[in-house]
């Protein structure tokens, strides 16, 4: 197997769109050679802890309700390309995601990683869900078949809040400078949500080079 280390933000709408365009390759490819690891990076990094007014977000990153608009009804647009549903008008408060990225840390190792990371974004992009309550990733953790009551107590400490920190500063020391950022074999970086074709071509070439 091949590791594919995808850096992403369950916040982040276009990798919610790189995802499923990376789905809709890897099913018409069953035989593709990746294993996918999902590695932290906070589009927020001085978010606080318990996140934001979504209005006073969107005023202070954008200048105000147009300018987020026109941002977003292109995000609106190639969501609805990859046959997904993003509701904006559901989220009240842009989260702190450090949590999240712990939860999704803790997935990999009961191997339900990618499980976590789609119920993270629906929740986000589909419910409006406020992914920096605790309550919000204990029903994300059972419902992609992680011990729920595990969950609860590793949110309840400090564990691997470190770790988190420091790979997302590692990425930051990579270059990485916006998500998904799709790393191929640790050598080979793709920036931004490609396309199924574009994946067609990378299982393709890994392929041929044996």
């Amino acid at each position: 197997m091949i590791n594919l280390d995808i850096i992403s933000d369950p916040i982040c709408p276009w990798c919610y769109i790189g995802k499923a365009q990376l789905d809709a390759a890897l099913g018409d490819h069953p035989a593709h050679p990746f294993d996918q690891f999902w590695r932290p990076f906070q589009l927020n990094p001085d978010m606080p802890r318990e996140g934001m007014d979504r209005a006073a977000y969107l005023e202070r990153k954008f200048g105000g309700k147009a300018r987020a608009a026109e941002a977003y009804g292109k995000i609106e647009a190639a969501a609805d390309a990859a046959g997904l549903r993003i509701d904006f008008t559901r989220i009240a408060r842009t989260p702190n995601t450090l949590d999240a990225h712990r939860l999704i840390r803790w997935a990999r190792l009961e191997g339900v990683q990618t499980a976590v990371v789609d119920e993270l974004f629906r929740a986000t992009f589909e419910r409006g869900e406020d992914i920096s309550a605790v309550p919000v990733l204990i029903a994300a953790a059972q419902t992609a078949g992680m011990d729920p009551d595990l969950a609860a107590r590793l949110l309840a400490t400090d564990e691997d809040l470190a770790d988190v920190r420091a790979e997302d500063a590692q990425a930051r020391e990579m270059g990485v400078t916006g998500v998904p950022t799709f790393i191929v074999a640790e050598q080979y970086a793709l920036q931004g949500a490609q396309t199924p074709q574009v994946w067609a071509e990378v299982i393709a070439e890994l392929a041929a080079a044996g």
